[in-house]
């Protein structure tokens, strides 16, 4: 896996952890136990932080980084990813905060400053505007992201379930290396 260090300062990984070896991962990022990258993921915790709650998964090919500090931002945009977070493939997310039990479609686009709250689903596709929070229970579509309606009990157990078959998936791969 290509874990590299930036102003020496390198990714930290939880346990039982899955990074796929052509994922690339700078800097100040930290991995939460269980948590997996997946092929083509390229994150960079270089001019702020990354982290990444337990459980959660990035697939392939989506682009993770963060906003610099500055005299006018103090705090800068790090990227917060909660726990049981599902983040699609291609997905782009920057110096955003991403809740728990959160579903990121594919090809969405999350921007500075965006807070997605807790039990969220994001459509494939979607843009979520910088700044704009996205309130908990709800599935949000289209571009500029909109909310379209309240989740089914059945989708919620969904954003469980799915980072449950990640870390499943996970699991299966790092058998494979083991063996």
């Amino acid at each position: 896996m290509a874990l590299k260090a930036y102003q020496h300062t390198s990714p930290i990984l939880g346990t039982r952890v899955f990074v796929e070896q052509s994922a690339v991962l700078y800097g100040d990022i930290t991995l939460g136990d269980d948590a997996s990258i997946w092929p083509l993921v390229a994150a960079r915790g270089d001019v702020n932080h990354i982290r990444i709650g337990a459980r959660s998964n990035i697939q392939d090919g989506s682009v993770l980084h963060v906003t610099r500090t500055s005299a006018a931002d103090p705090v800068g945009h790090p990227l917060l990813i909660g726990e049981d977070v599902t983040v699609g493939h291609k997905v782009m997310l920057h110096g955003c905060k991403i809740g728990d039990r959160v579903l990121v479609g594919m090809g969405a686009i999350v921007l500075d400053g965006a807070v997605i709250e807790d039990d969220v689903m994001i459509g494939a596709g979607a843009l979520v505007a910088p700044g704009k929070t996205l309130e908990s229970g709800y599935l949000y579509i289209g571009s500029p992201a909109k909310q379209v309606r309240k989740l089914t009990d059945d989708e919620c157990a969904f954003l469980t379930a799915s980072a449950d078959n990640y870390v499943r998936l996970k699991d299966e791969y790092l058998a494979q290396l083991e063996s």
